[in-house]
C-alpha cells in the first residue's frame, strides 16, 4: 500500500511578515493513522527539500498524540526535511495520494501545474484522493477528463469562511477555500466551526478543519483496501 503525501512548499502568509506552511496536526494524524495500517508513505514537495512548518500548528495548544508523537519521529522528520520533488513522482506508483493543510497550499499547490496534473491522473484512474482543511484549494485548478471542474457537482468541504474569519485571515489568503469550492460548482457543506466534518463523494474525500484529519485518513484507508484486495 504505497501512499503520496504531498505537503506545500510555501512558507510566506502573504504580506504580515508571518511564517505559515502544512500544519503538524493535518499531517501527522492521517500519517501515522495509515502508517500503522501497514501503508508506505513518500512525501513530495513542488521545490523538494524541507517542507515548512506552520509555526502556529507548532504551538502548546495545538499538540495532540499524533504530534506528540512526530516530535519524537526522528525518521519522519527527516522525511519532512527531505522531500521529494513533485515532478519525480507519477501516479501510477501509488494507490492514494493525500493532501495535508495548513495556509501554505493557497499560495502554491493551489496554481501548480504539476500538482494539477498529479491529481487529475489519479482522479483519472479512479484513485482515492484526500484533502483536508486548506488542501482543498489545491482542486482549484483541476479538471475531469471532460474539460469540467473536478469538484464540479460533488459533495465536498474545506476550511470554511467563519473559520478563517475566527483565525482573522480572511484579508491575507489570496482566496477561501469555501468560495473557490463553491464557485467550481461543489456540492460545499460544513459543520460546527472546528467540528469533525469529513465528506466522501467517490474517490474524493475532504475534510473541513484539523480536527477533521484523522476520519479523512480513516476514510481513505476503507476506499483504499477493497481497490488493494482486488
Amino acid at each position: 500500500m504505497n501512499i503520496l503525501f504531498v505537503l506545500t512548499s510555501h512558507d510566506t502568509l502573504g504580506n504580515t511578515g508571518k511564517k505559515t506552511g502544512f500544519w503538524i496536526e493535518e499531517f501527522a494524524s492521517p500519517y501515522y493513522a495509515l502508517l500503522d495500517n501497514g501503508a508506505t508513505i513518500t512525501i513530495a514537495t513542488p521545490k523538494g527539500g524541507q517542507a515548512p512548518i506552520d509555526p502556529t500548528s507548532d504551538t502548546e495548544d495545538a499538540q495532540t498524540p499524533a504530534t506528540i508523537r512526530f516530535k519524537t519521529d526522528l525518521e519522519t522528520q527527516d522525511k519532512i526535511n527531505n522531500t521529494v520533488p513533485l515532478s519525480t513522482v507519477k501516479a501510477s506508483d501509488f494507490e492514494a495520494v493525500f493532501y495535508p493543510g495548513g495556509h501554505g497550499p493557497l499560495w502554491d499547490l493551489a496554481n501548480d501545474e504539476t500538482s494539477i496534473k498529479l491529481i487529475e491522473s489519479f482522479n483519472a484512474a479512479q484513485k482515492p484522493i484526500g484533502f483536508v482543511c486548506h488542501a482543498p484549494a489545491a482542486l482549484k485548478s483541476v479538471k475531469n477528463a471532460d474539460g469540467t471542474p473536478l469538484v464540479q457537482g460533488k459533495k465536498v468541504t474545506g476550511f470554511s469562511n467563519s473559520e478563517e474569519k475566527a483565525v482573522q485571515l480572511t484579508d491575507v489568503v489570496p482566496f477561501l477555500v469555501e468560495d473557490m469550492l463553491k464557485e467550481n460548482g461543489g456540492i460545499y457543506s460544513k459543520g460546527d466551526d472546528w467540528a469533525v466534518h469529513v465528506l466522501q463523494d467517490g474517490n474524493l474525500i475532504t475534510g473541513q478543519n484539523p480536527a477533521s484529519s484523522e476520519l479523512v485518513a480513516e476514510t481513505l484507508l476503507k476506499v483504499i483496501k477493497p481497490l488493494i484486495n482486488d
